[in-house]
């Protein structure tokens, strides 16, 4: 797809009319670059510093922001409280190294010598005085942060629930366990306050995108408020672990979302369209770098970068008359064809039927075993075989 120069007409429109800009996922430097030339950020009005009520679409929606809770303001926040991280996968790595990096009071609890622990250890967590066993850590926690894997955190609800006790808080970023309860068996005490805070994306990017200073956008939501004060904490904790901007919704709104949006456009849905893409190109006789090249590598180095900066008819514009003409006609076609499985998909959710699955699958003995066979499978297809080597051309990539 050959791409072109925004049309003059286009140039000047954006100028005139610039479009509020909320998102902190910027994309590649000299895109952003660009986006920021074309692209001024609209001035909202915003009579309490942080917060600001913005039109997403017709809807008008509450935006808090960290501008209002500085470090030393989170610091007097949280000074009586000790933060219990528990679990050090991507999110609990992620998180608690930023909890760390704003000097507040943050221990990890896992396993004694696991592999989680010696990776605590290699990032500077010191046993004894903030990387203890699970149970010590909650012992010693007011904020209850629960990051272990959904499978894990049923499994070790039985003995964490006695420890969590009247006056703390009890904190998760994914509202899998308590909102499939029936599933899980988490149900939560009825005398804590219980929170959500839930990144928009991995916990390798909280990291990335905090010590670059600009934060990660998260979801915030409240499952249970007995102090009175409980949101105020979930939008304290956003901050705190690295978010720019908070947006709140509900636990069981940020479940069923998360699922069906990391089986559809985030994850499953877009390989399954990658795959499908590729193999009707090598089957029609291209050479596998021209399959990838035009399945993936222009999508995620070109045309995406431009959708997450400025949005779908920008980077229309900024393509060929006849590349915007075919892609207009068959989105519709895509979008009929697409839309009973998105639907089939959401019910599966919504039944729990995909949180049976996630629970019976990863707490199987041999789960890790399988998990790498799969793995292993995806890497042997030839469209990842292909990426590999377009890839090593990248001038980045060049020695």
């Amino acid at each position: 797809m050959a791409s072109r120069g925004l049309p003059r007409a286009l140039r000047m429109a954006r100028v005139a009319a610039p479009r509020p800009v909320v998102s902190t996922a910027l994309p590649r430097p000299a895109l952003a670059k660009a986006a920021r030339a074309a692209v001024p950020r609209m001035a909202v009005n915003a009579p309490v510093r942080g917060v600001k009520t913005m039109a997403f679409a017709d809807s008008k929606e509450t935006v808090y922001e960290r501008d209002d809770w500085p470090r030393a303001k989170l610091q007097e926040y949280f000074k009586n409280d000790t933060l219990a991280l528990i679990g050090y996968g991507s999110q609990g790595h992620g998180q608690g190294l930023n909890l760390r990096d704003q000097g507040l009071n943050v221990i990890v609890g896992v396993r004694k010598d696991g592999a989680s622990w010696k990776e605590a250890v290699q990032d500077g967590w010191i046993p004894g005085k903030n990387l203890f066993d699970v149970n010590t850590a909650v012992e010693k926690g007011t904020v209850i942060m629960n990051l272990l894997s959904d499978a894990a955190q049923s499994e070790t609800w039985p003995t964490l629930r006695p420890m969590i006790t009247k006056g703390k808080t009890l904190y998760f970023s994914h509202g899998f366990s308590p909102v499939f309860k029936n599933l899980t068996n988490v149900d939560v005490p009825k005398d804590v306050d219980v929170i959500l805070v839930a990144p928009k994306g991995s916990g390798r990017t909280v990291r990335s995108l905090f010590r670059e200073g600009r934060g990660i956008n998260s979801s915030i939501a409240v499952y249970q408020d007995v102090t009175g004060k409980a949101k105020e904490r979930a939008i304290a904790m956003g901050v705190a672990v690295g978010s720019g901007y908070l947006y709140e919704t509900t636990f069981e709104k940020e479940v069923y979302s998360d699922l069906y949006g990391e089986r559809g456009c985030l994850m499953g849905g877009i390989h399954g369209m990658f795959l499908a893409q590729y193999e009707v190109l090598r089957e029609r006789g291209h050479t596998p770098s021209e399959a990838f090249n035009e399945t993936v590598e222009e999508a995620t180095q070109s045309l995406y970068p431009l959708i997450g900066a400025n949005g779908m008819d920008w980077m229309y514009a900024a393509c060929s008359t006849t590349a915007r003409r075919g892609a207009i006609d068959w989105s519709s076609r895509f979008r009929d064809n697409l839309k009973p499985l998105f639907n089939e998909l959401y019910d599966s959710v919504a039944a729990g039927k995909e949180t049976q699955r996630a629970l019976d699958y990863n707490s199987q003995p041999d789960y890790r075993q399988k998990y790498e066979k799969e793995m292993q499978d995806i890497r042997d297809l030839e469209i990842w075989r292909a990426g590999k080597a377009v890839r090593s051309l990248r001038p980045e990539n060049q020695k």
